[in-house]
């Protein structure tokens, strides 16, 4: 009996020496720190892997995320220059480098950092109007971050950037900025509208003027065209009567001929209105000076 109760004594022994080294074993995980007491006293910091913990001596005191971490803040009154009461949020990107200044740092470390940046949204958009605030985001940004950035420092924390996510000015403020962005659209549209018309009115009259100019054009190429009919047709007439003078000399007329086209010609020249023709007395010599023209035209 007592060998039996020395052996069971041993084994419950053995499970209390094997589960107390298995909980001295700590493995730290990924993009994590974790701060180390001894006594009380700062240790030091284990990263990622396997450690060991001399039981009751050391002590896990703060486990630290080393991941990017986002905070974002409650909206916060803050007042322009020109006396704007407006609401404004931010959120604030950081991450811990340090685990023992953040363990020891500062008491609530996200609150430090909240309050801080309320305090400093008020200082930079106390200095700004409204208008100033309204378009100057990425200035704003920039002065949070470099601010809280130099803050934060003694505290392990790194601010990688601030943004102002949104920016709510008192409703009479909005409507009057809405009824001046309505004006403004109105306005775009009356010059816009106007620059139309303006153009239309102008390709109307550039079409008028383009259709006069072919109007003219064909009118000056119909005219030439009929000019030039009729400068053809006169000196298709000038050559008829050329070749009929040519064949006459090359006929060779006689007297006859010559006295009956000197008849032919005194009634054309009457052209039925004469009542009386004066013929020369001496026909022959009217002939006689015909032929004389003949002979001067070969």
């Amino acid at each position: 009996m007592p060998e039996i109760l020395g052996t069971i004594i041993l084994i419950v022994v053995a499970i209390i020496v094997i589960l107390l080294i298995a909980s001295c074993i700590c493995v730290v995980p990924q993009a994590s720190a974790w701060v180390i007491e001894a006594l009380g006293k700062y240790r030091g910091t284990w990263n990622a892997g396997l450690h060991f913990k001399v039981p009751i001596i050391y002590r896990v005191v703060k486990k630290v995320s080393l991941k990017e971490q986002v905070a974002d803040f409650e909206p916060q009154p803050v007042i322009t220059k020109d006396n704007v009461t407006m609401r404004v949020d931010s959120v604030v990107f950081f991450y811990i480098f340090d685990a023992r200044l953040f363990a020891y740092g500062v008491e609530r470390p996200i609150a430090a950092i909240e309050n801080l940046s309320a305090t400093t949204l008020r200082n930079i958009i106390g200095s700004m109007t409204l208008d100033e605030t309204l378009t100057s985001r990425d200035d704003i940004n920039g002065r949070i971050t470099a601010i809280l950035d130099e803050a934060t420092d003694k505290w392990g924390i790194k601010v990688s950037r601030v943004e102002v996510k949104n920016i709510e000015p008192p409703k009479s403020i909005q409507d009057a900025m809405e009824k001046q962005m309505k004006a403004e659209r109105e306005k775009r549209e009356a010059i816009l509208t106007a620059e139309g018309k303006k153009q239309s009115a102008i390709t109307l009259a550039e079409g008028e003027k383009q259709a006069a100019i072919l109007r003219a054009e064909a009118v000056k190429e119909q005219r030439i065209r009929e000019a030039e009919g009729e400068a053809e047709a006169l000196l298709a007439v000038q050559r008829a009567k050329a070749e009929s003078i040519r064949l006459i000399n090359e006929a060779d007329p006689g007297d006859g001929y010559i006295k009956l086209k000197s008849f032919e010609t005194a009634e054309a020249m009457a052209d039925g209105q004469a009542t009386k023709i004066i013929v020369p007395s001496d026909i022959a010599n009217l002939a006689g000076t015909i032929a004389a023209l003949k002979e001067s035209a070969k």
